[in-house]
């Protein structure tokens, strides 16, 4: 570790707008190179006003204050446009958590990864058509020479996220500053993207990780700062702040970080299943034999979803588990009507969904709602939080006169004031655009509710509040739950059975407690050894490598 460091910052302030509240107020830190520091905290704790501050990225609105802001030696309040280009991407490299908005919609992703080489190498267009497959190759992109020619609409959330980490990482930066890196990411791909990240934290390489996954942060950092409203309220190596921190509110983090997550207890092999009487309710939702294949870059065509079967029953969670690129996006899109299968049968309550008239489907379609990933991009964002409602209560059919009072009572069910009808989405935290979004769903008075990664983007404390207010809602409505994560600790807490999907083939199912204690499918047992844990001592990289394998 050299003795001078990379990143120096001291008394650090950055406000919008000359009367606003400072949304940082006097952080200090420094970061020296083969370090990997952490930040950590709820959402608005200007964890990501911090590490855009680094990379040049805070805006021509934001004020910028520090008596020490220095890379590598050089000001970087001294920097203008021109500098920024030079740094950023060549010794500076950002991971932003929105891949979809970060990738550029109208080039193949292959295009991206090269652009940074384009400007800051001297490698000719073979060469870094070459680097590029290897650094998709190198961030668990399988297929890395058909992934390079697709668009980022056609890549599920996890592979672009990996892309965007491929392009970050091209030309070997100084820093790399990753900002919620593995939020969509699965468990398997995960485990590969942090090996590969710390293989990259070399002599010569320094790492700014903004995080909400405190066992991610146990596996990667060798230093951690817990920011809240603006301020760094505790400080230091991993070990003293995650396994003895002294703030209340570093100890309240910690607590919710482990109420989302789990270790499996191995145990013998799996017992059958006690006999329970068959009840004579039919299931909600029936999938049988599902498939559908779609056409490549190439022109071959491939199968994304092979003989999927489910069934989902009143006041029941099915969990659906897999890596991107499983198929579980395209199984889901398929329940909802948005794609059709090419074989296969899907009933709801009883009805043939795929053979019914349009008209009859428009009725059935107010019987299975979702709950997206992103509701601020799910959101026009012209209106306010009550013509979303307004909208959703008058597709539900609703009459006029009863959509105040309505609102106010979906409001109400997912623990939100009134006061909010008049609020934006945009000026709204994380947590509580999901409740918006989970009330516009529960508008139509669904039976089957799909949540499609309602918490990935989420930090600990608000998972834990989302999860415990959709199971709430599932127990008090009687509502049937169909559940899609990538978080094995999430599936594990909301869900009463689960289904693994691999390669587009369900390759196991059964209850949640049965599949996760003693999994029967070596694909199963990698998903759930590959996790990683906040443990009480902290592991070697061998010994998490080996939980990869």
């Amino acid at each position: 570790m050299s003795r001078a460091p990379l990143i120096d910052v001291q008394d650090l302030h950055v406000r919008f707008g000359a009367q606003a509240v400072p949304t940082l107020k006097g952080i200090s830190f420094q970061l020296h190179q083969g370090e990997c520091l952490a930040l950590v905290g709820e959402s608005g704790s200007g964890k990501s006003v911090t590490s855009r501050t680094l990379a040049g990225l805070t805006g021509a609105h934001a004020q910028v204050q520090a008596s020490r802001l220095d890379f590598a030696g050089h000001d970087l309040r001294e920097f203008d446009e021109r500098t920024w280009r030079q740094v950023r991407g060549a010794q500076i490299g950002f991971v932003m958590q929105d891949a979809l908005g970060a990738l550029d919609p109208l080039r193949p992703v292959g295009k991206e990864i090269a652009e940074p080489l384009q400007l800051h190498t001297g490698l000719d267009r073979a060469q870094r058509q070459a680097r590029v497959i290897e650094l998709l190759r190198a961030v668990g992109v399988p297929q890395p020479e058909l992934r390079a020619r697709q668009y980022p609409y056609q890549l599920s959330g996890g592979l672009r996220q990996r892309a965007l980490i491929a392009s970050a990482i091209a030309c070997n930066p100084r820093l790399l500053i990753a900002d919620e890196p593995t939020t969509a990411l699965d468990a398997t791909v995960q485990a590969q993207v942090l090996s590969l990240l710390e293989s990259l934290r070399g002599e010569n390489t320094a790492m700014l990780i903004v995080s909400h996954d405190l066992a991610v942060v146990s596996r990667l950092a060798n230093r951690v700062a817990v920011m809240h409203n603006g301020v760094i309220v505790e400080q230091g190596s991993v070990e003293a702040v995650l396994h003895d921190p002294q703030h209340p509110y570093t100890q309240f983090l910690l607590r919710a970080g482990r109420a989302v997550h789990f270790r499996r207890t191995p145990g013998a092999a799996r017992t059958p299943l006690a006999i329970v009487a068959p009840t004579q309710e039919p299931p909600l939702l029936q999938v049988r034999q599902l498939s559908k294949a779609f056409k490549g870059p190439d022109g071959q065509m491939r199968t994304v979803v092979n003989q999927v079967s489910l069934q989902l029953r009143r006041g029941k969670t099915l969990g659906i588990v897999g890596e991107s690129g499983s198929g579980k996006t395209t199984l889901t899109r398929m329940i909802l009507g948005l794609e059709t299968p090419d074989s296969g049968d899907i009933q709801i309550k009883g009805q043939p969904w795929l053979k019914l008239s349009e008209a009859h489907k428009r009725q059935l379609r107010r019987s299975i709602q979702v709950v997206f990933q992103d509701p601020l991009s799910s959101f026009d964002p012209r209106y306010n939080v009550q013509r979303v409602l307004f909208e959703a209560l008058e597709v539900a059919g609703h009459k006029r006169a009863d959509w105040r009072r309505r609102a106010e009572e979906l409001l109400g069910l997912v623990r939100l004031d009134a006061a909010l009808l008049d609020r934006r989405p945009i000026e709204l935290s994380g947590g509580q655009r999901q409740r918006i979004a989970i009330a516009r769903a529960l508008a139509a008075g669904p039976q089957i509710l799909v949540c499609d990664e309602p918490v990935s983007a989420l930090d600990v404390s608000v998972q834990a509040q989302i999860l415990e207010l959709l199971d709430d809602l599932k127990q008090r409505l009687g509502l049937a739950c169909l559940f899609i994560s990538h978080d094995l600790g999430v599936i594990n807490q909301v869900s009463d059975e689960v289904l693994v999907m691999k390669d587009g083939v369900a390759v196991e199912s059964g209850a949640v407690r049965d599949v996760f204690d003693h999994p029967q499918h070596p694909y199963t047992l990698a998903l759930l050894e590959a996790i990683p844990h906040l443990e009480s001592g902290r592991r070697t990289s061998f010994e998490f490598l080996k939980l990869a394998i």
